[in-house]
């Protein structure tokens, strides 16, 4: 996510200079040889007193850490916003910022299964919901920021309060990660008595679980800072699977033509306007 954003910066030239913070020295080089940052180091105390915004990129726990360790390098007046996937708890950690530096949080709904700066593309946010969630501190210009930002990089900023931000992509994001998590074990399942079953894998099971495929340690840290909403998604889940199973179990075509068809004109309501 960070070195897409830093690629579209770049190609965009929206920015002065794009700074690159990372963990190894690897990343160093990699990252000034694909031409992501103007300047890259692995020490905060280069990086972090130039920049007039910061963004950070790592899984939510480790940014909920990240921006107390790292509080003391923060530019005077600096913006401070974040990309993780679960607001509430990051939110949390902002308000104990320092008061000179204005923390705005922010998710852009868009992502890959791949993870790591060779997997990142300058068009990644085209088109894509860049939810801003601010904090009561937050100042206007600190949130027009972020939507100048994301619109520079092609998408499309809403403002969420953070519990709401939360409850809404556990239905449409979280969620689907857990059913394709489901899916996937169920079908490895099968395999354990029959593996002919991944060799009739197609499209459709490649599609839906596509997801399941997400880095680990992203994943942990999204459920785990958003578990009651997941729980409660997974509760719904839950019902409507026993619904299609009941309908099923009675041979009631007319009730699995009604689940079938409510789920078919919401996707298409969705997915297939204009």
């Amino acid at each position: 996510m960070g070195g897409s954003l830093a690629l579209a910066l770049k190609k965009k030239n929206v920015c002065r200079k794009v700074i690159a913070l990372v963990r190894r020295q690897e990343a160093v080089r990699q990252a000034e040889a694909l031409g992501a940052a103007d300047f890259a180091t692995t020490d905060p105390a280069q990086a972090l007193p130039q920049a007039d915004l910061v963004i950070f990129t790592t899984p939510v726990r480790a940014i909920i850490r990240q921006l107390g360790e790292l509080a003391a390098f923060y530019k005077p007046g600096a913006v401070i916003t974040d990309m993780g996937s679960t607001k509430q708890e990051i939110a949390q950690a902002m308000a104990n910022l320092p008061a000179g530096v204005y923390p705005v949080g922010s998710h852009p709904m868009c992502g890959k299964e791949q993870a790591g700066l060779e997997a990142a593309e300058a068009t990644l946010y085209e088109g894509a919901p860049w939810i801003v969630t601010p904090l009561e501190r937050t100042p206007p210009a600190a949130i027009n920021l972020i939507f100048d930002l994301s619109e520079a990089v092609g998408a499309k900023p809403r403002l969420l309060a953070p519990d709401r931000h939360d409850k809404l992509v556990a239905a449409i994001s979280h969620l689907p990660h857990a059913m394709a998590t489901a899916l996937v074990l169920a079908a490895q399942q099968v395999a354990e008595t029959d593996p002919a079953v991944w060799e009739v894998a197609a499209s459709g099971f490649r599609d839906t679980s596509r997801v399941a495929a997400s880095d680990v340690t992203m994943m942990l840290d999204i459920l785990l800072t958003n578990r009651a909403a997941v729980g409660e998604m997974l509760a719904l889940a839950q019902s409507q699977l026993a619904h299609l199973a009941a309908a099923l179990a009675a041979g009631d075509e007319a009730a699995l033509r009604k689940l079938l068809e409510q789920a078919s004109q919401q996707r298409k309501a969705v997915y297939n306007k204009g």
